[in-house]
């Protein structure tokens, strides 16, 4: 029988290095996820007070190329609980090459708005920047086109303004399942992502959101100068906004943890799609001015690359894949209780049995991601940005 030999090339001492730094940035990571675990459950869910609330809403949605999904969603927001005289929806066109518009106009309670501007690096923010010039109401809400809202999800909002005095409100989002692979490694990745972000709001350490699932103050976005200053990034029109108004109320950004306020969005189609989103918002990393989430990002990073750095190490000191592999299993025993407490509070513990398994996965694409998202270009909507 063959001999199963542990080969060193050139110096262990520099191997010992690597394992040292490795061990480091895991104990780092582990008390970050052990953190955000016990802080995630302890974010207080909000309930609907009996008390009906009476901010006016201005719904905005900026669309292009959605005649699949536009439908779907104006419909669900003529069925909210909300009083239809609170509240006004503006669909924003950006372009649409389908039936987007005419789809849009076939709803009398939406105002449909076209969007002149070409030649630009950020049409969403333009999109939105144009609708909030002519909303009337006082709390700006942001959707996307691909978005399902349940029917309580403004009253929900609005009664957490008023309760909670909030300028600035980052609200859950969600995942369609469609019981794929890609569908459901999309689905836990973005658990993950929730969880950071209703902590981080939470506990105002610094902040995440997404534009899906968003509310402001028209008063306070006219405050802070609008996009003006971000708006040249093609992405950001949801975390960079929120660090500048953040700067200004530090104290009134809040999360509102409500399953009535739960936004359900659709995954990416294809792997190509999928990456080109994730390029897309890891490339607004870089003009944020936060020490704390560059330091939590780069963390996170460096986590990842160490899987790769092992892998690597390991073609010529063999020791360094069993190292990997242990790591790999802890990895899955820290990081499980979080996710899995988040998966419960979205009704999505079933994907939990695909984790340990889509972990390689995992790794590969926040480096890939990561590295693309400084330094190389991607497409979005048809159109190739930077």
């Amino acid at each position: 029988m063959g001999e199963f030999k542990i080969t060193v090339i050139g110096n262990p001492f520099h191997y010992m290095i690597l394992l040292f730094i490795t061990i480091f940035i895991f104990i780092l990571y582990s008390i970050f996820i052990i953190y955000y675990w016990q802080k995630w459950k302890a974010i207080p869910c909000f309930n609907l007070p009996d008390k009906l609330p009476e901010t006016k809403i201005s719904v905005i949605i900026p669309a292009r190329d959605e005649a699949e999904n536009i439908g779907q969603l104006l419909q669900a927001l003529q069925q909210q609980t909300y009083p239809k005289e609170l509240f006004e929806v503006i669909v924003v066109d950006d372009h649409s090459t389908d039936a987007t518009a005419a789809i849009a106009r076939q709803f009398a309670h939406v105002r449909l708005l076209q969007l002149k501007d070409d030649n630009i690096n950020s049409y969403k923010k333009k999109a939105i920047e144009t609708a909030i010039a002519t909303a009337t109401g006082e709390l700006i809400v942001t959707t996307d086109a691909d978005c399902l809202p349940p029917e309580e999800w403004l009253q929900t909002i609005a009664s957490f303004k008023e309760e909670k005095k909030s300028v600035f409100i980052v609200a859950p989002v969600v995942y369609s399942n469609d019981h794929s692979l890609l569908s459901i490694f999309q689905s836990l990745d973005f658990l993950t992502l929730q969880g950071i972000t209703g902590v981080s709001a939470y506990k105002n350490i610094f902040s995440m959101c997404n534009g899906a699932n968003l509310a402001y103050e028209k008063k306070v976005f006219d405050e802070a100068n609008g996009f003006s200053g971000i708006d040249h990034i093609a992405s950001g029109d949801d975390m960079l906004l929120m660090h500048k108004i953040r700067k200004k109320y530090p104290q009134r950004v809040h999360y509102l943890k409500s399953k009535n306020a739960i936004v359900t969005t659709t995954p990416m189609k294809t792997w190509k799609s999928f990456f080109n989103q994730r390029i897309r918002w890891a490339s607004k990393a870089k003009y944020y001015d936060d020490k704390r989430i560059i330091f939590l990002l780069l963390l996170v990073y460096l986590f990842n690359l160490s899987f790769v750095a092992l892998l690597v190490a390991g073609c010529w000191y063999h020791i360094y894949w069993f190292w990997l592999t242990g790591m790999w299993v802890v990895k899955t025993i820290i990081e499980f209780p979080f996710v899995h407490s988040v998966a419960v509070y979205f009704g999505k513990q079933s994907m939990m049995k695909y984790f340990f398994i889509f972990q390689p996965l995992h790794i590969a694409y926040t480096v890939i991601s990561g590295l693309f998202g400084q330094f190389g270009k991607y497409e979005w909507k048809g159109r190739r940005l930077k």
